[in-house]
């Protein structure tokens, strides 16, 4: 049996994405991490675990375990540099959530 090809403006790359994304921005401790790498970026000030340890209230094993699931989701890009490994908002991954959520929302 066949399924008949929907006529559809999103693409199947853009539905990846918006799961990806949606998924990785679906605890509310990622969410506040994002947004805290991203104001201190925003302020040209770098975040290492460490920093995000001494801010938010949850161990060190935490906090990485939701990092890495914003860089898996290429939310959250991490340079190492000597020891410390800093965090930067990826801002390209983002723009193309929130494009592919508009075409979304033109259904």
């Amino acid at each position: 049996m066949r399924l008949r090809k929907e006529i559809d403006e999103m693409q199947e790359q853009d539905i990846l994405l918006i799961a990806k994304i949606s998924d990785a921005l679906a605890h509310p401790v990622r969410i506040k991490i994002f947004r805290y790498i991203m104001a201190q970026n925003k302020a040209r000030t770098k975040v290492c675990n460490k920093d995000l340890v001494n801010y938010f209230d949850y161990s060190q094993a935490t906090i990485s375990q939701h990092v890495k699931k914003l860089s898996d989701a290429e939310l959250v890009q991490v340079q190492k540099e000597d020891r410390y490994s800093y965090y930067y908002v990826h801002l390209g991954t983002l723009n193309d959530y929130l494009v592919a959520t508009k075409k979304f929302e033109d259904m």
